[in-house]
């Protein structure tokens, strides 16, 4: 099977995007892993296939699937890839400035900016309100507190490791994450460190500490591990996608890291989210409906054999 591709990401969260709008496309786990590979395949932390809308108003439909081959509910990153691959192909009218992708996890409304050329460079999407009732985030772990309208959440629950014990708040964007604030760096053991000589966010081994959290029995569903330094003027994220490991940028992390810090006190409202592959814009906004800002870009297209 030869298949046309492009390959988009969103502050380093990289895809591979396939026009399936015919629906004719089915890929095995294998082919995905393949797809995926960067050393024998294209690349990318999953594949989108773009399939038509299925709610009023929508321009495309994001079937995202892992790069280890299981299905995600929702990425924000990868909706707005999405969003831009549907925009620069003509799907989305070149007068308009707003558009709608559907997801798994519901239609997301995306309003977005474009660049001389007509193309989209930067957009907001409409994230919705996070879940943060526990057996629907899903997690096991008892809730702690409850937000100023009542909704009760798990909020700095500690879970012990062999590199420490760290506590998580657990937000559901879609998909469920558990966020990890981290306040006291020389607590951690020193096997959590690539360098145990300088404890930081920088020198953390997020694939080794990811992936004992990601399947831990707290999380019935596994889950996204984000691990986070408070700073000045920012907050800087680290990020263990489930069912990839770390990711540059992981866009409803970012989304949850941002509601965390808030319900836990630790934040207001609007903060810029730091990853590695760049800045997010996370607003929380008083309708209770997260809101979040960040760039999208091509890299190339090519042709590939299955």
């Amino acid at each position: 099977m030869k298949l046309h591709f492009a390959k988009l990401h969103g502050a380093g969260n990289d895809f591979v995007m396939i026009d399936d709008r015919d629906r004719s496309i089915d890929l095995s786990p294998d082919q995905v892993a393949f797809l995926c590979d960067r050393h024998f395949g294209i690349g990318a932390d999953g594949v989108i296939l773009v399939r038509p809308g299925e709610t009023e108003g929508a321009s495309a439909f994001m079937h995202y699937i892992n790069a280890d081959g299981t299905l995600a509910q929702m990425c924000g990153n990868g909706v707005r890839c999405t969003a831009k691959w549907a925009v620069d192909r003509g799907l989305v009218d070149s007068s308009a400035s707003a558009t709608v992708i559907d997801t798994l996890s519901g239609p997301k409304p995306i309003e977005f900016a474009r660049d001389e050329r007509g193309l989209m460079r930067a957009a907001t999407v409409d994230m919705g309100a996070p879940i943060l009732e526990p057996s629907q985030v899903p997690t096991v772990l008892a809730a702690t507190g409850a937000t100023e309208d009542g909704r009760s959440f798990v909020g700095d629950v500690t879970l012990k490791s062999p590199f420490g014990n760290f506590r998580f708040t657990c937000v559901s964007m879609g998909n469920p994450h558990a966020v990890a604030f981290i306040e006291d760096w020389e607590a951690l053991y020193d096997a959590a460190f690539t360098d145990p000589g300088n404890k930081s966010l920088a020198t953390l081994d997020v694939d080794k500490v990811g992936a004992f959290f990601e399947p831990h029995a707290a999380f019935p569903e596994k889950a996204n591990i984000e691990f986070v330094s408070i700073e000045a003027d920012h907050l800087a994220m680290r990020v263990y996608e489930r069912g990839v490991a770390e990711t540059l940028a992981c866009g409803t992390g970012a989304c949850a890291v941002g509601v965390a810090a808030f319900i836990t006190g630790r934040s207001g409202r609007v903060n810029d989210v730091r990853l590695l592959g760049g800045t997010l814009h996370i607003e929380y906004a008083e309708d209770g409906r997260v809101r979040m800002t960040g760039p999208a870009a091509q890299v190339f297209e090519g042709d590939i054999e299955l």
